[in-house]
């Protein structure tokens, strides 16, 4: 029988680092519990989630009570990222006197991140919200089409534009997240869109986060899986989108892979996962491509894996079709 989750506690709270004014620096992770993101009343994304987290009946005492605990683990880091399983500029989901607590609470750190959707992105909105903020769009995919069908975000890419310029002219901070291999891509278009994504989304953005497709649970993307019609991407091609962009866009690049190197997560052939996981998170603080540079014979197999899916025109798994033994024959 499954647990009933208490609405007045945190979903989740870690420690980690990441980057504040130029430098490496610890960061506190806040995951609430809400009411839960206002998508999903419409079906919600292909690959999320995390509706997982959402519950019905979160108030603004339980809201109250969860920033109490972020409090009583915080530490004096500089860097406060605060995340809902939605948008924190929703105010069904955070309303605006719950937002202005979680601002004085933290208004000693050097920087806040929280994520929205678009349509939350307002004059109105961003009025109140201190300067030392991030705010996190999810465009996920530059190509319109991706997003409706392959990714059913409710958006555009051009919604995306106007709240990342909106942001930027209200003096605040941009991270734009990229998904890697949306559904019903092979490594080549999943390689080629985000590389195009991440040009459209230089011009409003100061990060952008490229984010490989971790499968999770009891979402569309899992059934795609669990049939052999989906593989999560290879650390190759994440490393190759870094490649191609590195110097030739403003904004830092970054990837902090949920579930790397596991099979339903961004990985390789399992013995350089660990490596070449390394290597991204070393590149994402000092975008030297140097730092990208791992060995491994499994790279060939990636060469291999990318021109057979070109021949066979097919996204599918083909490590599970040909029991992990790739073989071209042409």
């Amino acid at each position: 029988m499954k647990e009933k989750r208490s609405p007045s506690q945190l979903e989740a709270l870690w420690k980690e680092s990441d980057m504040s004014n130029g430098r490496k620096v610890d960061a506190m992770v806040v995951i609430l519990r809400t009411n839960g993101c206002c998508w999903v009343r419409h079906g919600g994304c292909t690959m999320c989630g995390y509706r997982e987290a959402s519950l019905t009946d979160v108030t603004e005492d339980d809201l109250l009570k969860q920033l109490e605990q972020a409090l009583s683990k915080y530490k004096g880091e500089p860097f406060v990222k605060i995340y809902t399983s939605g948008s924190f500029l929703d105010d069904n989901e955070v309303p605006p006197e719950i937002r202005r607590r979680f601002f004085e609470a933290f208004s000693d750190c050097e920087r806040i991140l929280f994520e929205s959707r678009p349509e939350f992105i307002t004059p109105e909105s961003l009025a109140d919200v201190p300067k030392t903020v991030t705010i996190a769009l999810g465009l996920e995919s530059s190509d319109p089409d991706v997003l409706e069908r392959s990714v059913h975000k409710g958006f555009t890419p051009e919604d995306i534009r106007r709240a990342g310029t909106l942001i930027k002219e209200n003096g605040l901070m941009v991270r734009t997240y990229l998904l890697l291999k949306p559904p019903f891509m092979t490594e080549d278009m999943a390689i080629e869109d985000a590389v195009r994504s991440a040009r459209f989304a230089d011009e409003f953005s100061d990060e952008i986060s490229v984010n490989p497709l971790n499968v999770q649970r009891g979402t569309y993307v899992e059934r795609l899986w669990k049939r052999g019609e989906f593989r999560s991407p290879w650390i190759w091609s994440l490393m190759e989108v870094f490649r191609q962009l590195s110097g030739t866009v403003h904004s830092r690049l970054m990837s902090s892979p949920s579930g790397g190197g596991a099979a339903r997560g961004v990985h390789n052939c399992g013995e350089c996962d660990r490596r070449a996981l390394d290597a991204v998170e070393r590149f994402s603080y000092t975008q030297d491509l140097g730092d990208l540079d791992v060995e491994c014979g499994c790279r060939e197999k990636w060469l291999a894996y990318r021109e057979s899916e070109g021949i066979l025109g097919s996204p599918a798994d083909l490590d599970r079709d040909f029991e992990n033994d790739l073989i071209l024959r042409m």
